[in-house]
């Protein structure tokens, strides 16, 4: 008897890792402007969905927040674990519960959302969840005013899909809150080398035979000859979408008249639970009045778009 995998197995393991590390060399990243805005304040606990390779947890790490990485891809996330060393990482999907119930202060995603089921997965992230917080998510668009971008996408990007908007399926949710949005801009540099890593990234020509792939990619290195910038290389623009809405903790959302599972007692520096004086219970009652000013707005704010559903 040996503890060796089948080949088969590790043939499919090998294969998975190849293209997480394909697919982290060739898809853009964020801007840290925009991963700012996504989660906004001070330092807060993080759980990440659909975290991928770590394009935007990178950005969360790095601006002091407590984050969770999460994905189904177990591949995926041995990848973000040597990008960002030491982050705590969940093979987990969307619409499983993976931390407790009111247990987090925001819930990300990034360009991962259309793939999760709306249905299953927002009242997961609602549980999650603590008052007053908040779900964000994020997505690159190219940005297609620009000519040589349209002529890209057509080689990149198969037949559009019927797919409803993500701000209309968070605004039809009677769990969250009004809708905002913003948009940054970013550009992914791309050169001889990364070109092929570009092509290969995109889901439609990864599901290509592989001679029709390599068709894909001489095509983009033909269109990369014409338009790039020499030693420089090309500089794809993006636009970064961006939404957060407020979660909405009510009576009978969660069950026959039942709230969520209340969060743990707080625990002291022993881990032993607090003598029960007012100062911790006060503390956390004013973190949670920052955290809904927030997002409070008199309509005025003209970064902030109100959609008033109800």
């Amino acid at each position: 008897m040996t503890s060796e995998q089948p080949p088969s197995e590790v043939t499919r393991a090998r294969t998975a890792r190849e293209a997480a590390r394909l697919y982290d060399r060739g898809r853009p990243g964020y801007p840290q402007e925009s991963s700012d805005w996504l989660v906004g304040g001070q330092a807060r606990t993080v759980l990440e969905l659909g975290a991928g390779t770590g394009q935007l947890t990178r950005h969360l790490v790095a601006a002091g927040h407590d984050v969770l990485a999460t994905d189904a891809e177990p591949a995926m996330l041995e990848v973000l674990s040597e990008r960002v060393p030491g982050v705590r990482t969940l093979v987990a999907r969307a619409e499983e519960p993976c931390v407790p119930d009111r247990s987090v202060d925001v819930v990300v995603v990034a360009a991962a959302f259309h793939r999760f089921d709306p249905e299953e997965a927002l009242p997961t992230i609602a549980r999650a969840l603590r008052p007053g917080g908040h779900l964000a998510l994020v997505w690159n668009e190219r940005d297609t005013r620009i000519p040589w971008v349209r002529r890209l996408g057509r080689l990149l990007d198969g037949p559009p899909e019927e797919r409803e908007p993500l701000r209309d399926v968070l605004v039809r949710s009677p769990l969250f809150s009004f809708v905002e949005e913003k948009t940054f801009k970013a550009w992914q540099d791309v050169n001889a080398e990364t070109v092929r890593h570009l092509v290969l990234s995109h889901s439609h020509v990864a599901g290509l035979p592989p001679e029709e792939q390599e068709d894909v990619v001489a095509d983009v290195r033909d269109l990369y000859a014409e338009y790039g910038r020499g030693m420089d290389g090309m500089q794809l623009p993006h636009l970064v979408r961006c939404l957060r809405t407020q979660v909405v903790h009510q009576p009978g959302l969660f069950g026959e008249g039942a709230e969520p599972t209340p969060e743990p007692p707080a625990t002291g520096a022993a881990g032993e639970p607090d003598s029960g004086d007012d100062a911790g219970d006060d503390a956390e009652a004013a973190r949670r009045a920052r955290s809904r000013e927030r997002f409070l707005s008199d309509g005025t704010d003209t970064d902030m778009l109100l959609i008033d559903f109800r």
